[in-house]
């Protein structure tokens, strides 16, 4: 696979939000991505946890909680907590220069905390295979196997999240 010619240095990041999702036993909703089998980021099945991009003058609370509906149908949750730096990662050089139209080197997020107070069947990811469905599955995941589940460009975003929201990771039932 070749590498691109873009720069990386002359690009920015592109702003987004994540969003980890808690039950009410510490675990963390994960999607299957709906694009991994033959995806440019890499062989696997790579789960994640919702994330996308910010509109323009949008606030990322309310970009955060769109995106979790967006993807997953999920609106039963309340924000618990809040990642006050942004956090970034590059791509891959062979993305650079491909992915997002070849605007961004990577992503600037900021990460939400959010208790999820529903049920299980309210998550809808969407019919498998439409252009809006970002994922193909989804589970809940034990805190401690999330960086592994991540594609590897991502997983020092992941072990951050972790580490900045580990005291909200517990609960009474867990």
């Amino acid at each position: 696979m070749s590498t691109s010619s873009t720069d990386p240095a002359a690009l920015g990041y592109r702003p987004c939000v994540g969003i980890m999702v808690l039950n009410r036993v510490g675990r963390v909703w994960v999607g299957q991505r709906a694009d991994a089998p033959g995806d440019a980021e890499g062989r696997g099945i790579w789960w994640q946890m919702p994330q996308g991009g910010i509109d323009e003058n949008e606030d990322p609370r309310r970009a955060a909680l769109r995106e979790l509906r967006e993807e997953t149908a999920i609106q039963t949750v309340e924000i618990i907590g809040e990642t006050s730096e942004w956090l970034t990662y590059d791509l891959p050089p062979h993305l650079i220069g491909k992915a997002w139209g070849g605007r961004f080197r990577g992503q600037r997020q900021k990460w939400f905390a959010a208790r999820f107070l529903g049920e299980d069947a309210e998550v809808d990811l969407g019919l498998p295979g439409t252009p809006n469905a970002e994922f193909v599955a989804w589970r809940w995941c034990d805190p401690e196997d999330l960086p592994g589940a991540i594609v590897p460009f991502k997983r020092d975003v992941y072990v951050e999240v972790l580490r900045i929201f580990r005291p909200l990771l517990t609960s009474p039932d867990r």
